[in-house]
């Protein structure tokens, strides 16, 4: 019973969605013209669940290049309209558009100047009536068996709220980059930085000569913190790194090369990383290696740095 339950909402929700795909029409492409144009902000409202829909496509646009914030519409009537201007769009949601919270701001943004978009159920309501641009999110029935709880109509109007948002961001021309500097921690965050952002260099990348001695080579490191020293040549170039493992390879198997020179002990010709290159896959390369450090050089192989998976741990 509760999984048909679950797999009747989960249809329900699914054929509101797929019934907003047909009512696409001109007044999509209005509201995205809209906002492209806009020259504030972009302040979405909604009472209730239809608030916490707002909020999420709120962040939405203003992770994806809209600047975009939230407004409760009880708090427009009591101070916060002073945070509308002119230049601004607000966009309204409500399932019924009879909501009087809801209903109450509209007067307020009248007077203000500003244009407004709705995404509403009922394209007859007042809401829709007194809004510059309509968006048709109505559904056939929510998934709530008493046909109560918001649930599709929330799902639709979510799902409507993205498209806005998506196409919007494709207009502009939103780049991997762009959404990086908007969003630059967690997962999401580092699969989006380039390693030039986070690799080591200066002071806490060691740089050696092939002719340095391994002792010099190991009081770098531990000076620097680091895991890895890197070998260059006069020129600058990459010839080879010095790692923790190298060491370690060393001293269990040629203790006497410790007496040496890094060309003795270093792994030569390592694989190497750009500045460009992005952390995720810097990270993808080092695991398929089983190693945690990786070179980092210019376009012409000169050393820029180094970059080290354990540097990422602490995200």
């Amino acid at each position: 019973m509760s999984l048909e339950r679950a797999q009747e909402v989960l249809r329900v929700e699914a054929r509101a969605i797929e019934a907003l795909i047909d009512r696409l029409d001109q007044h999509f492409e209005t509201a995205v013209e809209m906002i492209l144009s806009c020259k504030g902000r972009v302040i979405l409202t909604g009472m209730g669940k239809s608030g916490t829909i707002a909020q999420k496509v709120s962040g939405t646009l203003s992770s994806t290049g809209t600047p975009a914030y939230t407004v409760h519409p009880a708090e427009v009537i009591h101070g916060d309209a002073g945070m509308i201007l002119p230049d601004d769009i607000v966009v309204v949601l409500s399932n019924s558009g009879e909501s009087e919270e809801v209903l109450r701001t509209l007067p307020v943004l009248k007077r203000i100047g500003c244009r407004s978009i709705a995404i509403v159920g009922d394209t007859e309501s007042t809401l829709a009536d007194n809004s510059d641009c309509v968006l048709d999110v109505g559904v056939e029935k929510e998934a709530c068996p008493l046909g109560l709880a918001p649930t599709a109509s929330t799902t639709a109007a979510l799902a409507m709220g993205d498209a806005l948002a998506m196409t919007v961001m494709d207009r502009r021309g939103f780049s991997r980059e762009d959404y990086g500097l908007n969003h630059p921690g967690g997962t999401l965050g580092k699969a989006l930085m380039k390693v030039g952002d986070c690799m080591r260099s200066g002071d806490r990348c060691p740089v050696v000569s092939p002719d340095d001695s391994v002792q010099t080579a190991i009081k770098l490191v531990t000076n620097a913190q680091a895991g890895a020293a890197i070998v260059e040549d006069r020129e600058g170039r990459l010839v080879g790194i010095f790692t923790d493992g190298d060491l370690r390879r060393t001293v269990v198997n040629e203790p006497d090369s410790l007496k040496g020179t890094i060309q003795d002990v270093m792994t030569k010709d390592p694989t190497c990383v750009t500045p460009d290159t992005f952390v995720a896959e810097a990270i993808r390369i080092a695991k398929k290696l089983k190693v945690d450090d990786l070179p980092v050089v210019d376009g012409d192989g000169r050393v820029a740095g180094y970059f080290t998976v354990k540097d990422q741990m602490a995200w």
